[in-house]
This record gives C-alpha cells, structure tokens and sequence, in this order.
C-alpha cells in the first residue's frame, strides 16, 4: 500500500518521497528527542503549498495517521506518525523582511536562528523561544514563551498572518480580517487545524545589544536563592527576564542557575539586577552586554543537539510557595542523569496583559512555569529516568494549578489536562475543530476533539 500511495504523490509532481529502505529515511525519520523512534510509512519532503494539499489529500483517502514536522523540536515526537505519512516541511525556509512595514514573512521549515539573523540585519526581532533550532511553526501555534515576551507578549501576539492548508485542502490565508474565528484558533490551538506553511510576524526594533549571563550558585543554596528569587520577581518591569535552571556543570557539580535578560539599555539592566549580581556567594557570575543573536543560543548546549534522549513533565504555579520551592530543590539534587534539571519560567508583563479569551492560549494571569527535563543517552537507561521523572513531578504537581503549556507536554499527557490548559476557551477551540477538521485528521498533537 505505501508504495502505492508514494507512486501517486509521484505522479501528482510531488518531488522527493521518502520510503522505508531508501538512503535518506533513517536520517529523515529523526527528531531532535532521541526517545522517538517511529518508523512512517512514508515522508513527503514538501516544497510549497501543492506539495501539502497533494500529501494531505493521500492521507485522508488512505487513513493513515498524519503528521506535521517542522523543526522536529516537540519533546512529545507527534511530528512523526507510525506507520502513518509525515508532512515534512524542512525544505521550506524561506524568509522575506520588510523592513519598512516592520514585518516578517516565513515558510515553517524555518528555525529561529534563521529568522532571528534575518531580522536583525535591519535591526528588528519578533518574540522567538530560548533554543536556536527551535522551528517556529510549534512554538507559534501552541503560544510561545521566551526572552522577549515580558515587553513584547508572546510569539502568537506578534503574529499578523498565517497560510494554511485545511483537511479538505483547501488554501486559508487566515488574517484577524479575513477570518477572524480561525486566526483566534491558530494563536495558542497547536496543530490541530491544519498545515500552517507561512506565518506573518509583527517585527521591532530591538538590539543588536541585550543583557544576558548566568549567575549560578551551590544547589545546597538553592533553596535560600529561589526565595529571593521569588520576592525579586514581584515587580518586574517589561524589559526583565529571570530564569531558572538546575544544570549539572563540570567540574561545578549541580548548580541552581539564575538567567537574566534585560531586553533595553544594558547598562540599565546591570541596575536593575544588581541585587542578583549581589545576592549570596555565587561560584559562576558572568553578566554583561552581549548581542540579541548570542544571547539567542546562550542555553543551546546540551539542547540543540538532536539524539539525546529525553522526557518532560510540566504544569503552572500561581505563586512559588516555600513548599513548592523546596520539592523543586528537592528533585534537582536527586536528578539521575547529569542532563536532568528543573526549569523555570516567570511569565509576566505584556505576556499576562492580554485577556484570556483573546487568543486561545488562556494562560494569561502572572505565573510560574515548571518543567522538569530529563536527559540521558542510554537506552538501557529510559525506564530508570521516566520513573524517577514521574515521581518527582508526583510531589511538585499537586503544588501547581493543574494546567501546562502544550509546548512542554509530553505525549502521555491527559485530555483533561489539555482541556483544563485551554480553560473557558476549550468549548470555542472544539467548535472550530468541528468546522475545519470534522475527522480529527490532525490528531497527532495536544489533542483538541471535535464538538459533537
């Protein structure tokens, strides 16, 4: 049957198909989490919007699973079905600047080190994620939080435009004019309604110089540091960022590490965090002015590399009580691979400003983002570490709201908590399922099902 299915994309002028057996499909099968080995039966190497609606019309007649890859970044692996065609679209990545509209126009094989660079030959930036090789598609549409959100929202609130193949194959340039229901659903509803191919990005002028470092300090500190890091997040202003990470540094040992960011002046920022820079007794302090490209990829190593295997569990807080605070202390000194840590995200400024029912990503109130994310390269290994993972997030969940962010899902996540993470929006975002995408055909993502 899949040779079959691949003779027909062929002879519809669909270029480059890949099938089990051929040189290239162990390689075009991976993803970036190397816990995903799925085998497709075939891949359909896309190169503009025919090449979509052609593997799009051949997935529906023949019933098999679909899935959509763009940067291959999403810890859950949805971007590749078993058994089933994958809509690949990293051959797509281009890039158009207007410089003078303050807009960016990309295809959705595009990375954000690529659209980042592009934009700032003239000096611009549109909110992107923390890790270089992150693809824009899926930390678009499942909302988007990173260095730039606290003064300029999240990714989907600079979104202008999107290009969009629906289940029927039809074309959608969706715009808040042309269809305003449907942009609605496309800024925070993930992948659920359709092959987004094009995405138009509000730009700003931003850079090339930020404030960006790490201050890093004993993990048996760290329980003293994240209550002085909660009190210090209190009152932040937009252009602020503060991070959390728990890596395990050489010759260092396990570290909790603070990550500012201070998206104006730098000499400003060094002000402001100077009660960080100041704050208890560090073993690594190195905070300074440093390009918005540098400090882009700042955390890419040990995260942009495809292969490690990996597996997440994350949830909100509304505050980072000392309970909370301890069970995450807790969980990153008894992490089991060298590779695992705790991250935190404090979500607030032009990010939270934006009511709810504006964009279908309803997480709007000031939080806390928690994820803990497991790392290790042994295969022997991954029912150890996903145990462990498990029971730690067992004693942090009940301390969260009983929401996350559907970019940080793994794939055994519940509906319920999906549909809790959506909030009052989740009714709305079934009912527009229904309307563009009656049979679930794009089910292989944090799942929102059809209205009955």
């Amino acid at each position: 049957m899949p040779n079959e299915l691949a003779a027909r994309l062929r002879e519809e002028g669909v270029m480059h198909v890949i099938e089990p057996g051929d040189p290239d499909y162990e390689q075009a099968r991976r993803v970036w989490n190397g816990d995903i080995d799925r085998h497709p039966a075939l891949i359909v190497r896309c190169h503009g919007v025919a090449d979509v609606q052609a593997t799009i019309a051949v997935a529906r007649d023949s019933g098999l699973p679909l899935s959509i890859r763009g940067g291959g970044h999403g810890v859950a692996g949805h971007a590749i079905a078993e058994g089933g065609i994958v809509v690949d679209l990293t051959g797509m990545r281009g890039i158009r600047i207007d410089p003078e509209a303050r807009r960016a126009t990309a295809q959705t094989g595009v990375l954000w080190r690529d659209l980042d660079r592009e934009a700032q030959a003239f000096g611009l930036a549109t909110p992107g994620g923390m890790i270089s090789n992150t693809g824009i598609a899926g930390l678009t549409l499942g909302g988007g939080l990173g260095w730039l959100m606290g003064r300029y929202g999240l990714v989907i609130d600079n979104v202008l435009g999107f290009d969009v193949v629906t289940a029927d194959g039809a074309f959608h340039h969706v715009t808040p004019e042309t269809e305003p229901d449907f942009f609605w659903a496309l800024r925070g509803g993930g992948g659920n309604f359709g092959v987004v191919t094009a995405i138009d990005y509000r730009l700003h002028p931003h850079g090339p110089m930020v404030l960006g470092g790490i201050i890093a300090h004993p993990i048996a500190a760290g329980a003293e540091v994240l209550r002085f890091y909660r009190d210090f997040c209190r009152n932040m202003p937009d252009e602020a960022e503060l991070y959390v990470a728990t890596p395990s540094l050489p010759e260092i040992g396990r570290v909790l590490a603070l990550l500012p960011g201070w998206n104006g002046d730098p000499e400003e920022g060094l002000k402001f965090f100077a009660p960080v820079l100041d704050f208890g007794t560090p073993v690594i302090s190195q905070v300074g002015p440093m390009p918005h490209l540098a400090r882009q990829s700042m955390v890419d190593p040990g995260n942009v590399e495809h292969g490690p295997l990996r597996y997440w569990k994350t949830g909100n807080a509304n505050e980072l009580s000392d309970t909370l605070i301890d069970a995450i202390v807790q969980t990153a000194d008894s992490a089991p691979t060298l590779d695992t840590h705790v991250l935190i995200w404090h979500v607030h400024g032009a990010a939270v400003r934006v009511p709810p029912g504006d964009t279908a990503y309803s997480l709007r109130g000031e939080r806390w983002e928690l994820s803990i994310l497991s790392q290790w390269h042994d295969p022997a290994e991954s029912a150890r570490t996903k145990d462990w993972t498990r029971a730690a997030w067992a004693k942090i969940e009940p301390l969260t709201n009983g929401t996350g962010y559907v970019n940080h899902m793994s794939a055994e996540e519940s509906a319920a908590l999906i549909r809790a993470s959506y909030g009052p929006n989740h009714a709305r975002l079934a009912a527009l399922k229904a309307r563009y995408d009656p049979e679930n055909l794009f089910r292989l993502n944090a799942n929102i099902a059809p209205a009955a």
